[in-house]
């Protein structure tokens, strides 16, 4: 197959998904190499990203997806009609942070870090497809095991959890901080 034939073709597969699409399942699709499916994706994304256009590619581990740029969100909520979605709570936030930083972690792991009940919040989250159910421990009760997830990546604008700003940067106090 040619590369502006795959190429249109990667493109059409990740519009009509709606969803990220693996490069394993791009590479079947196509019946293509990984690496050169890959070669293709990153030309597809410097075009893709470098017009004025309404759509960005995004990458999430070694999964792709086209998305709307955070530009003209306003616009696509006015004609679409869709409410816009309450932040998250400074306590999500924080259970977030604990489940991206330690992952895979147990609620009651979240609940001794945070010093309060997290049934709630870890539900909502749940719910929101930031973090899902990955495994269960293997101990009396076997309580589940939580990870980040694909979404968690995308809506923080991370392609891995190797993004994540390094831990030790917020140990270190802030100007203000240092005068008091």
């Amino acid at each position: 197959m040619e590369i502006k034939k795959a190429q249109a073709a990667i493109e059409a597969i990740l519009f009509a998904s709606g969803e990220p699409v693996s490069l394993e399942r791009l590479s079947q699709v196509l019946e293509i190499d990984k690496p050169t499916v890959k070669k293709i994706i990153s030309l597809l994304e410097e075009s893709i990203n470098s017009a004025d256009g309404g759509i960005s590619l995004i990458r999430a581990d070694e999964s792709f997806q086209l998305v709307t740029r955070a530009a003209y969100a306003d616009y696509i909520r006015l004609a679409l009609d869709i409410k816009r979605n309450m932040p998250l709570s400074q306590a999500a936030m924080e259970v977030l942070a604990i489940v991206a930083y330690n992952q895979p972690v147990t609620k009651s792991y979240i609940e001794e870090v945070r010093g309060v009940d997290c049934s709630g919040i870890t539900t909502n989250l749940v719910a929101k497809t930031l973090i899902e159910e990955r495994d269960r421990l293997d101990v009396p009760g076997k309580p589940i095991l939580y990870g980040t997830t694909a979404d968690f990546l995308r809506c923080f604008g991370f392609s891995s959890l190797s993004d994540l700003p390094v831990a030790e940067e917020f140990s270190k106090p802030l100007p203000e901080q240092m005068e008091a």
